[in-house]
């Protein structure tokens, strides 16, 4: 059984918040069935055995902005929406058990693949093959006004958490809660510049190798083996088998993956320059901009990416806000290795704030 480890902004009704979910985590760990009782969505979430699930049937595609976008879709097509951003390098498979748990309590629930994976494409051969942390979530805005969708609550990890972070940050209007694994991730390329200690620098070795041509050459040729590789290392106590793999790395095979990959390294760097049309996207997004949205920031306690420390980070979020430390051994694919405190989050987030 994962412990579940909070720590909030706590005044007097935050304490009677507490006494509940400790409670529930108490029944939990003594093995009688049920979630936490704070809320009449997280009362219904069923439990759920990661790898329950294999598929989401057929997937579906849109033309939104620049792409034609393949995603998949569960829960009632009226009900309360959510968008699950997957990272690198995985798919929206992270999200395979964490959507039914979500349609079940009556979520509409939308994982698209993001550009340069899976079944996303480019609606023209001309656009720029940009990885810049901006156009992603450019991309997700695009999405929702296509799928008439006002406002959502956005929850991701890795580059999905990123991107979600944006959206929380410049268009408020448009973010109901946020979920966010590993907390702020916002990017600055003047911050880039700055050296880390050397142990910091070696986390981050893939980012060098991509910014050689040698480095793009090995990813386009062996992008399977790479992404099981950073599969291995940032979640070390993940025994995930050969299947669960594959289906993932299918997405992989998207022909601008390994240039989409590229020029999100290389532009993190300053090795590469994105497009002037979103200049003042990154301008603003230099300056770190505050969270207002309620938030609920997750990391997991065997997580072997590089990622923040919570402390670091706590500060950003203006809004109500909270953080929760996943333990049990999960890695850095969070919501695919406990999808139930994954899920619990966003109804939690949705419905306690």
């Amino acid at each position: 059984m994962h412990e579940i480890r909070m720590s909030n902004r706590i005044d007097g009704p935050r304490r009677h918040f507490f006494r509940t979910a400790l409670g529930a985590i108490a029944t939990l760990q003594l093995g009688i069935e049920g979630v936490n009782a704070q809320t009449s969505r997280s009362r219904q979430l069923p439990a759920i055995k990661r790898g329950t699930n294999t598929s989401f049937g057929s997937l579906k595609q849109i033309e939104a902005g620049v792409l034609n976008v393949g995603y998949a879709e569960a829960g009632p097509s009226d009900g309360p929406p959510v968008m699950l951003l997957h990272g690198w390098p995985y798919d929206i498979h992270s999200y395979v058990d964490v959507a039914p748990l979500l349609a079940s309590v009556g979520y509409r629930v939308i994982i698209p693949y993001l550009r340069g994976y899976g079944t996303t494409h480019f609606l023209s051969g001309d656009t720029v093959r940009n990885g810049q942390q901006s156009v992603l979530a450019v991309d997700i805005v695009a999405l929702m006004d296509t799928l008439n969708i006002e406002k959502a609550i956005l929850a991701g990890y890795d580059w999905g958490a990123r991107t979600a972070d944006i959206i929380a940050a410049l268009w408020p209007e448009r973010c109901k809660a946020l979920v966010s694994v590993s907390g702020y991730l916002i990017n600055s390329r003047e911050a880039n510049r700055m050296p880390l200690p050397p142990k910091a620098e070696l986390e981050w070795w893939y980012q060098y190798y991509f910014a050689t041509e040698r480095g793009q050459a090995g990813y386009e040729k062996y992008r399977h083996e790479f992404a099981k590789l950073i599969w291995q290392l940032a979640s070390p106590k993940w025994n995930f088998d050969d299947a669960t793999f594959e289906r993932s790395a299918a997405a992989f095979d998207n022909p601008d993956h390994v240039s989409i990959v590229v020029h999100n390294y290389r532009w993190r760097l300053g090795l590469a320059e994105g497009e002037p049309k979103y200049d003042d996207l990154e301008e603003r997004l230099a300056t770190f901009p505050t969270i207002g949205v309620p938030t609920i920031t997750l990391e997991s306690d065997a997580n072997g990416a590089p990622h923040p420390d919570p402390s670091t980070y706590a500060s950003k979020f203006s809004g109500k806000y909270e953080h929760r430390l996943i333990t049990g051994g999960i890695g850095h694919n969070l919501p695919q290795e406990d999808p139930q405190a994954f899920a619990k989050a966003v109804v939690d987030v949705a419905t306690e704030h």
